[in-house]
């Protein structure tokens, strides 16, 4: 019924309504932020950018072909707006602009109700509204910014948006079989992970307990998410937190992983799926358990400072994973020729104990012939031999008190590995060639 009636209605009429409304939103949000302001200091509020709105409207009308009668209304009031700008500076030493372009903004909505569909409007207002009311907000957030985080942000840029569209997408040589442009893509990938967790780590939870940094950490590296919150049990032996926190730092290591996955072979991806969900559950499972535990005995008041997690994106972390990229694409390209798939599985047991994402994105982007059976198994073993990596270093370097129930949590884990690997059958599960 609603519909039928829009087709009735005019659409000048329809877009003159929506040129008031908006216009008389942009306003009262202006009146209200200058609610304790003189009236005699302000351009104007909402009756002034209303009719602000219905005067570009009627001139946009009055000539829509050739636009002389709206240019000839912006000029004007773009010589008004400079007047009030320059008093406003000689008598109140202020150089303020978003008042005036958003006047200028509002005078451009009719025409814009017209040419533009009214998603596009709404969008714009929505915009307006917004950006006028976080202005402390942003102020806030500048302050949280260091000197170097917008040359950080710019790193980003020129690896995702510079360096990866200009290389060749072709094979370097039969041995390395695979191209510059995959080796780059891996590490935008892994980069754009850990700066997303370096981001909320900073900025959306800069003061973030022991639980929620291990989750953070563990998307950014749960390696070295472990090591460091070992160190912290070992120096604050009272928080029974830590021990859950590193449970969690790896269940965020397999959602990691299975998102790569899913970004360079998604047939794998769908694969682990089964495994990953039940090694999630189970990770999850124990941590909560310890959490309680540790919960009903009392806890610390330990958190960690940002320090503890630096900034990942580094020219030179780019370039060692580079490295290690092509490092393994050698390696898995001869350990296949010579050995076949079982020397995969073998080396993906030895890779575990180093840096794991290099080698399965290799196997995930799948330049060998490699069947999903192969690149399947040998995930969970790079997995497995990790969280026994993990398992040792939280040992040697965490509270001795913790190490009972760290072993139990990471036998569980490392058992279950084994299992997915060996004992259920992989053609069982989904299409696995």
């Amino acid at each position: 019924m609603l519909h039928d009636l829009l087709k009735v209605i005019p659409p000048s009429l329809i877009n003159f309504f929506l040129v008031v409304v908006f216009s008389l939103l942009i306003g009262v949000e202006q009146r209200r932020r200058y609610i304790n302001a003189e009236a005699e200091t302000l351009f104007g509020t909402d009756r002034t950018f209303t009719l602000i709105g219905i005067l570009g409207y009627v001139l946009y009308v009055l000539s829509p072909q050739t636009l002389l009668a709206f240019m000839g209304g912006g000029l004007a009031l773009l010589v008004l707006l400079s007047i009030y700008y320059f008093q406003r500076i000689q008598q109140q030493h202020k150089f303020g602009l978003t008042t005036l372009i958003i006047a200028l903004l509002t005078y451009c909505l009719g025409p814009l109700t017209f040419t533009q569909p009214s998603w596009l409007v709404l969008l714009l207002v929505v915009c307006l509204l917004i950006i006028s009311e976080i202005k402390d907000v942003l102020f806030q957030f500048s302050r949280k910014v260091e000197n170097d985080e917008f040359i950080t942000l710019a790193k980003f840029l020129v690896l995702a948006g510079v360096i990866l569209p200009l290389l060749p997408d072709t094979p370097v040589s039969p041995a390395i079989n695979v191209s510059p442009y995959r080796v780059w893509l891996a590490v935008v990938v892994v980069s754009s992970i850990s700066y997303a967790s370096y981001l909320l780590k900073k900025f959306v939870f800069p003061n973030a307990g022991v639980i929620l940094t291990g989750i953070l950490g563990g998307l950014y590296s749960s390696t070295a998410t472990t090591v460091i919150l070992a160190r912290k049990s070992r120096e604050t032996p009272q928080d029974k937190r830590v021990l859950p926190a590193i449970i969690f730092a790896t269940t965020m290591m397999y959602l990691r992983i299975w998102l790569l996955a899913f970004f360079f072979n998604r047939t794998v991806a769908f694969c682990l799926l089964p495994y990953f969900i039940v090694f999630i559950l189970v990770s999850v499972v124990i941590g909560i358990w310890f959490l309680r535990a540790g919960a009903a005995q009392g806890n610390g008041n330990t958190t960690l400072g940002l320090k503890e997690h630096t900034n990942p994106l580094e020219f030179k972390t780019a370039l060692v994973f580079a490295g290690l990229f092509i490092f393994f694409a050698v390696a898995t390209n001869y350990v296949l020729n010579l050995y076949g798939g079982q020397g995969v599985n073998i080396m993906s047991f030895i890779v575990g104990f180093t840096d794991i994402d290099p080698f399965i994105i290799n196997l995930f982007q799948s330049k060998w012939n490699v069947a999903d059976a192969v690149i399947v198994t040998a995930t969970l073993n790079a997995i497995t031999s990790n969280n026994v990596l993990k398992l040792a270093y939280a040992l040697a370097l965490g509270d001795k008190g913790k190490r009972r129930n760290l072993v139990i949590a990471f036998s569980i884990l490392v058992l279950l590995g084994v299992l997915f690997a060996y004992f259920i059958p992989l053609d069982t599960l989904f299409f696995v060639q």
